[in-house]
């Protein structure tokens, strides 16, 4: 059987699936429920001085009857007393002690910081997660996302916590700016063992259009919160490879957003991360899911003949390159499978109206199966997302004769191209 071990920065867990710092670890019988269920870590909800939190807090999109697709939260960090909050840290330690329990924080200066580390690692924390990324409410106070958005801070902070902790640290990133790098290079400069990301994008998840008031309400009135779930993966898998694969960042990452099931895990670990934290799909249909999760890895594990986990993380990375060095001259077409297409023409309409006018109507007025041009087809791949048969539609590559050429060797060696298509 694959070891589903992780070591994310010396913060070792029976396997990968974490908890991320939210409501599904606010309390110590929550994460006791989680790690019966399975669960191999959990980052605490993060404490902090004591907050007040609003009624509603939390907001969603619903696509095509799945819900929660896009969520959004206006929640602050714990409102429980911190007396409680340690307590139920060491009550879960007790209980599972090779479960990994990290406590994410979040305070102004630097003796709060201090106090804070002693009472975590004093309850038992196997590491520290540093909230630098909360994007409403915290931020206004010069906390979350105010920290995290500039470099030179963040480096400070953490060398602060560096200075009194004994236990792993992690940095948790915001993704709300324009390149991830210099922020993740700040955490590994002030001393991070490792960083963790991403955290909630800010949004407006949606207006009421009939009470004119932005979601979700509060009084008659709303702000930004946090946007996660589903519809926020692409943008933390871009985060987390970015860092993953410049040479500068040399520290572990645990993998945050959007993570729905083991396929998504997967991605998370071939693209740098060693853990992967969940939040949102838990909130939606509970702890349970992380069953599916291990024996999707475990299986994926087998298939791929991955004995450890470690085999599998970054293994993405050598393939995630700049526009400029991808070959120009390997060409694809779209290909329909006659047999199974049902006719729908939803490729003829979108390839017509937002591709490049290369299917067309069948001149067998008794076929409704469209053709491909392959003349003009530039296989941009529209026809296959829009096609409601799985595997109706393929992208089969055309040997058109041109050796590979990118465009960065285009330019500096005069490779040669192959002729546009789709120009008309």
């Amino acid at each position: 059987m694959p070891d589903l071990t992780s070591n994310t920065a010396g913060i070792v867990s029976p396997n990968p699936f974490w908890l991320a710092s939210a409501p599904p670890a606010n309390s110590g019988l929550q994460v006791m429920r989680a790690f019966d269920a399975g669960w191999g870590g959990a980052v605490w909800k993060t404490l902090g001085q004591p907050i007040q939190n609003v009624s509603s807090r939390f907001g969603a999109i619903d696509w095509k009857g799945a819900s929660g697709v896009g969520f959004n939260n206006i929640e602050l960090i714990t409102d429980r007393p911190l007396e409680t909050n340690f307590r139920e840290i060491a009550e879960v330690k007790k209980r599972f002690p090779k479960h990994a329990v990290i406590v994410s924080l979040m305070v102004e200066t630097k003796e709060e910081w201090k106090e804070m580390i002693a009472r975590s690692e004093d309850a038992g924390a196997d590491g520290l997660e540093l909230n630098f990324g909360c994007p409403h409410g915290m931020c206004e106070r010069g906390m979350g996302s105010a920290v995290g958005q500039e470099p030179q801070v963040n480096e400070r902070i953490t060398s602060w916590v560096k200075e009194y902790a004994s236990v792993p640290v992690l940095v948790k990133l915001t993704p709300n700016v324009g390149d991830i790098l210099p922020h993740g290079i700040a955490a590994q400069a002030g001393g991070a063992d490792g960083v963790s990301l991403i955290n909630t994008i800010k949004s407006i998840i949606g207006v009421d259009i009939d009470t004119f008031t932005p979601r979700p309400m509060v009084g008659g009135r709303s702000t930004n919160g946090g946007y996660c779930g589903a519809a926020v993966r692409p943008i933390a898998l871009h985060m987390c490879a970015a860092l993953a694969r410049d040479p500068r960042f040399q520290i572990p990452i645990s993998g945050i957003g959007g993570v729905t099931d083991w396929r998504d895990a997967v991605e998370f670990l071939l693209l740098g991360s060693s853990s992967v934290q969940v939040c949102t799909e838990v909130m939606l249909k509970g702890y349970r899911i992380v069953e599916d999760m291990i024996e999707g890895l475990e299986e994926y594990m087998r298939q791929h003949d991955f004995a450890r986990l470690d085999d599998l993380v970054g293994k993405a990375i050598p393939a995630y390159s700049e526009w400029g060095n991808l070959d120009l001259n390997y060409e694809t077409v779209a290909k329909i499978d006659a047999k199974t297409c049902i006719g729908c023409q939803a490729c003829l309409v979108a390839c017509h109206d937002g591709a490049h006018q290369c299917i067309h109507p069948n001149p067998d007025g008794s076929l409704r199966v469209p053709i491909v041009d392959e003349s003009e087809c530039v296989g941009c791949n529209l026809c296959q997302i829009v096609c409601p048969v799985d595997g109706c539609i393929t992208m089969e590559e055309v040997d058109n004769g041109f050796a590979p050429a990118t465009w960065n060797e285009h330019l500096t060696d005069g490779a040669v191209l192959r002729p546009k298509k789709g120009a008309h």
